[in-house]
């Protein structure tokens, strides 16, 4: 995806910007979008408090406590930092909520606005933030691993719909590099397709996953500047993770 693809326009209604332009109402849209991104970025600030070296079951408290606290803060109309980038806002209240008293937060009780949290958190620190070394480095990590993982269910889902769910998974191996000499050949066999198309199916498939993680990244920022800066921040996030 290109940052072209995206108008003015549409950014008026991502995630993001709904919360900047309404925060000051009170919106339920706002607080509704709010709530919806915090459900999806648990898994980079559950990686941040890990890092900072508490136990797994602390760790969820601790980031369930921090999440329902963003959302009691936004509803008690404390105003928003102009921020165009989730992802930053996201980590600069972290700061601020493990800088204060986040003991009694944990201790007070929370609203049921989010939903439980992933099953799988911990078993993808474990994967992905074995050599990390530090919180903030854990959660850029995570946070773009988030937005790949995301957009990876959304493309498995497309192919499900469209009735291509046995040729998706014989090609999501290959997503980011180049099969070995013989793939397409043994593929297309075993899908009884012919290599060309399965050579032209997975470079659509690479295209729409890079037009679906833009979608992700869009859906965190408010212009399509901010938006050219996260893909440039994805991008050295995940070259660093390869290296």
């Amino acid at each position: 995806m290109t940052v072209s693809n995206h108008s003015h326009k549409h950014f008026s209604t991502t995630r993001w910007s709904v919360v900047m332009q309404l925060a000051a109402t009170s919106s339920s849209d706002a607080h509704g979008a709010l709530t919806e991104l915090a459900q999806r970025y648990w898994y980079p600030v559950y990686a941040y408090v890990r890092r900072c070296g508490h136990v797994p079951a602390m760790a969820q408290d601790i980031t369930s406590s921090f999440l329902h606290h963003l959302l009691q803060q936004f509803r008690n109309g404390k105003p928003l930092a102009a921020q165009g980038h989730f992802r930053r806002y996201l980590l600069m209240q972290l700061h601020s909520f493990l800088a204060g008293d986040w003991r009694e937060a944990i201790d007070a009780e929370n609203t049921a606005e989010l939903d439980a949290p992933p099953k799988d958190l911990e078993q993808r620190y474990q994967l992905d933030n074995i050599a990390v070394t530090s919180p903030e480095q854990a959660y850029q990590r995570s946070f773009a691993l988030e937005v790949l993982g995301r957009a990876f269910k959304r493309l498995r889902a497309e192919a499900r719909q469209t009735g291509h769910l046995a040729m998706y998974e014989a090609l999501e191996p290959f997503l980011g590099n180049e099969p070995p000499a013989g793939v397409y050949e043994a593929l297309a066999r075993q899908l009884h397709s012919r290599p060309l198309a399965l050579v032209v199916a997975l470079k659509r498939l690479r295209q729409r996953f890079r037009e679906l993680v833009g979608e992700e990244l869009a859906d965190t920022v408010t212009s399509p500047d901010d938006l050219a800066a996260e893909q440039q921040a994805l991008h050295a996030v995940l070259r660093h993770v390869q290296g």
